[in-house]
Formats: structure tokens, C-alpha cells, sequence
């Protein structure tokens, strides 16, 4: 359980205030460490990481202590007649929490904030890919905390095995793929830890006969190369209705052509990409460009392939970085329908000048569903993201992910004289329920109530 001394939320949120103050004092340096560290542009780690965790650290002090508060159950029905019923939420107790690297900041981040708001004690697993910028944001967080209630552990992968490996924790949150998220769940599993997996996407984006294809490719080709493509919502695929490919493939030719090269985490990352991309151009694929290239150290242009066949690693999503296969079909219903044959739909775009039908949405499968853009909606901080299926369970972030790092506890205060009396009730008291059952029943099935 968390120490005493933590104190109520109200402690927490004096905490989190002189966070935020912290944060927003050494944002120019934590920026600039990330860029260095991971590779991405300054401007995209200023704003991807340190506005994105600030916006969701203010949204936490804010919106927390109603989230967190104490619910009536309110009325029932006659038989809690005296009784007094309320939910609170308790933290879950010591929560593991093994860090990504693709946004260093924000990701890891909000979760350790909504653990630590929700009066958990926590232990994290910094990545090993981004050491010092996760030693930098552990340093900031724990200030002001009780001794104990923020540690971490070396940044190596073997320390994420020995963390699992004694089965003390009440709760783990880990984000990464879906290959290390099996084993994580299996590890937890062993012990009845219960788990939150927040893992890889494999999005596509659907651009509809209707749409208008110059906006739909913008948009898709941000979301694929924001990050490198390193982002887990980004679309992995575009499926065209032919009424709008011409246009839109236009579009992303001439964007493709101008696009200067992009930095991934590392040159293994880069070459599993153009890997990718190679094979589905032996497959039958067309590059946009006309060209192939491969490839150099960690850096690698965006590539677009058009008409690969739909079972090729690239159009499944089996990659992590700038690259977009698009998959032409004859209209609307056979581009849902292509879309339905992937899993880890974690997020899914629609483009079209109209509105799509509720049926639709619920039809992709996705958690987030962003129409006529990409990704960006997903940053919001009251947006919760809960992946299904292969890309994981559980949900962090928003309110949702808030109360997931807490469990509820429900009280009920009975006022003297409405205890339950000792044997059978009396016949007046059983003739009266019957009548109002029956009344009850009468109301719901006359037409003119």
C-alpha cells in the first residue's frame, strides 16, 4: 500500500501543481534532450512530448479530484429504504510501469502522474533506448513525493525481466508491441497480476468515394510520417475508394517526391522497415515515386507503395516507421470490409465530405476514430485509449485511465431502525410489495404511459 504520509488528493494535486511549474520551467532542455536522444525533430519533441504531458498534467490537476470523488448510488428502489450507499476509489497499491521510448515524455508520463494521482506507489522500467531522457523526467517527477513512492529501476531489458519476476506488484502497465506484450501478459498471468497493455497499432485509413482526396492524403501523409511513422495510431495503410484514388494518389506523389529523409530510433529499425517495403515491391507493389530506395543508417525518405497485394507484411502493418501501402478498392463497402480483414485496430480515419453512420464507425473496430484526419485527436488528454484484440486491453489515459489505476470501494451505512428484520416479514408487508410489483408491471405495458 502507499505510505500514510502521501496524504489525501488534495496533497496530490499540490504536488502535481509544482510539477507542471517544473516542467514548464525546463521544457526548452527536455525538448532538446529528447531530440538528441530519440531523433525526432525539435519542434515535434516540443510538442509531441513536453506540450502534450504538460496539457495532460494541468487536465489531471483540474479534473481529478471530481473523477476520484466519492459517488452516491442514489436511490434503488423501496428495500434500501434508511440505507446510505456511496463508491469511493482506493489506490490499486504498488503499480510497475515499463516505459517506451517512441514519446519518451508524454507516454510514460501521463502514466506515472495518473498512478501517482490515484495514491499508488509506483516502480517504473526506464526504456533502454531512451535512458537519460527518462532519468530526466523521474527527476523531475519525484520531488515532493514521500520516500518510496517513486523508484526505478536500471534501463535495460534484463531489469524489465527481473521486475516481473518476483510478482509483488498490485497492477503493470506496459506499452510496446505486441510481441513483448504476450510475454508481459503471460508473466503476469503466472502471478494473477492484473495488467494494462497498451500496444501496437495497425491502423488504416479509409478514404471514402465521397471524400476530398488532396485533404484525405495531407492528413494521412502526416500521420504516417509524424514521429518517422513511429507513432502507434498512425495509419499503416490508406484504402481508397477508385472514385477518389486518382486524385489522392496524385497528392501523395508529389508529396513523396519532396520529402526529405527521417531519423528513426536507431539503423535495425530503419533496415526492418525497408525490409518491409522491399517485399512488398517483389510482391507486386508500385513505389509512388517510381523509385526504391534503401535505407541509410537510421534514416530512410517516407515511401508510399501503391497496389500491394493486401496480405504483404507492409498492407498487415508489420512495421514501425514512414511507410504507407495503399490498397484501391471498387467502393466504400469494399474498403470497409478490406479494413475489417486486419486486427490491432487501436485507431481508424475516415474521409468524407459527409458524416459517417454510426454503423460505420462501430464497424472499424477502433477505439479512436478520427474523420478526415489522423493521430492528432488522440493527444487530446481527456481522450482515453484502450486497445482490443492484439493491440492489448485495459485503458490509460482521460478519465477512463485514471480511474484504471484505482479500484472501487463501496460503503454502505445502514440508519438505525432499517435493519433487516430477524425471520420471514410480515403478511401485511408481503401483500404490499406484491401490489406494487404488479402496479409496476400494469405501467410498463399500458401503451398510454
Amino acid at each position: 500500500m502507499a505510505p500514510a504520509s502521501w496524504g489525501g488528493l488534495g496533497r496530490r494535486v499540490e504536488w502535481l501543481e509544482g510539477r507542471i511549474e517544473a516542467l514548464a520551467g525546463n521544457a526548452g532542455d527536455l525538448a532538446a534532450l529528447v531530440a538528441d536522444e530519440v531523433g525526432k525533430p525539435l519542434h515535434e519533441a516540443a510538442i509531441a512530448d513536453v506540450m502534450a504531458l504538460l496539457a495532460a498534467m494541468r487536465w489531471s490537476a483540474k479534473h481529478a479530484p471530481s473523477i476520484l470523488a466519492p459517488r452516491s448510488a442514489g436511490w434503488g428502489s423501496a428495500m434500501f429504504l434508511g440505507r446510505s450507499i456511496r463508491t469511493e476509489r482506493a489506490p490499486l497499491g504498488h503499480v510497475a510501469i515499463i516505459g517506451t521510448w517512441n514519446y519518451p515524455l508524454q507516454l510514460l508520463g501521463v502514466q506515472i502522474v495518473h498512478a501517482l494521482m490515484a495514491g499508488n506507489r509506483v516502480t517504473v522500467k526506464p526504456s533502454e533506448r531512451c535512458p537519460r531522457t527518462h532519468a530526466a523526467l523521474l527527476g523531475l517527477l519525484v520531488r515532493g513525493l514521500p520516500d518510496g513512492m517513486l523508484v526505478w529501476t536500471d534501463a535495460t531489458r534484463e531489469a524489465g525481466e527481473r521486475l516481473l519476476a518476483g510478482g509483488r506488484f498490485d497492477h503493470v502497465v506496459f506499452t510496446g508491441s505486441s510481441a513483448v506484450g504476450r510475454r508481459v501478459a503471460q508473466r503476469c498471468a503466472l502471478d494473477m497480476i492484473p495488467s494494462t497493455l497498451e500496444l501496437s497499432g495497425s491502423d488504416s485509413a479509409l478514404v471514402l468515394a465521397d471524400a476530398d482526396p488532396v485533404r484525405a492524403a495531407r492528413a494521412v501523409w502526416n500521420g504516417f510520417t509524424m514521429n518517422a511513422g513511429q507513432t502507434c495510431m498512425a495509419p499503416r495503410r490508406a484504402i481508397v475508394a477508385r472514385e477518389a484514388a486518382p486524385a489522392f494518389l496524385h497528392e501523395l506523389r508529389v508529396l513523396a517526391a519532396a520529402a526529405p529523409p527521417l531519423a528513426l530510433i536507431d539503423e535495425p529499425a530503419a533496415c526492418q522497415v525497408g525490409a518491409v517495403i522491399h517485399e512488398a515491391v517483389a510482391a507486386g507493389g508500385t513505389p509512388i515515386t517510381g523509385v526504391l530506395e534503401s535505407p541509410r543508417g537510421r534514416s530512410m525518405r517516407p515511401q508510399v507503395v501503391v497496389d500491394a497485394p493486401p496480405s504483404c507484411a507492409l498492407a498487415r502493418g508489420e512495421h514501425f516507421g514512414p511507410a504507407l501501402a495503399v490498397l484501391v478498392e471498387r467502393d466504400d463497402a469494399a474498403a470497409l470490409e478490406r479494413h475489417r480483414g486486419y486486427g490491432q485496430n487501436l485507431s481508424a480515419s475516415i474521409f468524407t465530405r459527409g458524416s459517417p453512420t454510426r454503423a460505420m464507425v462501430e464497424a472499424t473496430g477502433a477505439s479512436i476514430v478520427t474523420i478526415n484526419e489522423c493521430v492528432v485527436a488522440s493527444g487530446h488528454p481527456a481522450v482515453p485509449l484502450a486497445g482490443s484484440g492484439e493491440s492489448g486491453w485495459g485503458t490509460s489515459r482521460g478519465a477512463d485511465g485514471l480511474l484504471a489505476m484505482t479500484r472501487p470501494v463501496t460503503i454502505a451505512v445502514t440508519r438505525r431502525g432499517a435493519d433487516v428484520p430477524v425471520g420471514p416479514p410480515p403478511s401485511f408487508l408481503l401483500r404490499v410489495l406484491g401490489w406494487i410489483m404488479r402496479a409496476n408491471l400494469t405501467r410498463r405495458h399500458d401503451p398510454s404511459t
